[in-house]
């Protein structure tokens, strides 16, 4: 029972650390990409991991709150920042307890991301820009600053596609190349003679 147990934190743990480096690679390289109106989190992928183990609910959500957090310190969003940590963090959890509910159907699985974030995020998105002193639609110059909700529908629609596009081109192709190797839902523990 404690290798079960030990195995358990142990994959939640490791799940976080992929998910939070995920995200701040992206922020990295992709600079707004992971954080915004349009966002195309790399590290969204990884949610499939709830389609396998139930460790990966409380390590997805975990992984976002750090992501978020140094995202608050580096981009000095601050209190206004904690919405996304809270939120942000909450469609992550949401989206992989949906994965995990609905496993034994992995493409109806993979919607639980995708709805949590298109619905979630787009919903405190314009209240930490417009705080920031900011919102137009990116590669625009159309401002919808003060007009909440076109704010939100947009973010829905950016944010689902974005979110539909991670899960499924690049999470779904990982899931079945995990299933394949024999990645299991359940820690495998060996008896002892």
């Amino acid at each position: 029972m404690r290798n079960k147990k030990t195995s358990y934190v142990a994959q939640a743990g490791m799940i976080a650390a992929v998910y939070a480096a995920a995200t701040l690679i992206t922020m990295f390289l992709l600079q707004g990409l992971a954080w915004g109106p349009i966002q195309f989190r790399i590290s969204e992928a990884v949610c499939v991991l709830a389609v396998l183990t139930p460790a990966a609910v409380p390590g997805l959500t975990i992984g976002c709150v750090i992501a978020n957090l140094v995202s608050l310190a580096i981009n000095g969003t601050g209190a206004l920042g904690l919405l996304d940590v809270v939120f942000g963090s909450l469609a992550t959890c949401a989206g992989a307890l949906w994965c995990w509910k609905f496993r034994s159907r992995p493409k109806v699985a993979l919607l639980g991301p995708v709805l949590a974030n298109a619905l979630i995020v787009p919903a405190y998105l314009p209240i930490l820009l417009q705080g920031l002193g900011f919102y137009t639609i990116p590669f625009t110059d159309i401002s919808l600053d003060g007009a909440y909700l076109p704010m939100y529908l947009f973010g829905v629609v950016a944010t689902g596609i974005g979110e539909a596009l991670v899960v499924y081109v690049l999470g779904l192709p990982l899931l079945k190349a995990l299933k394949r190797f024999g990645i299991a839902d359940e820690p495998r523990i060996e008896k002892r003679a």
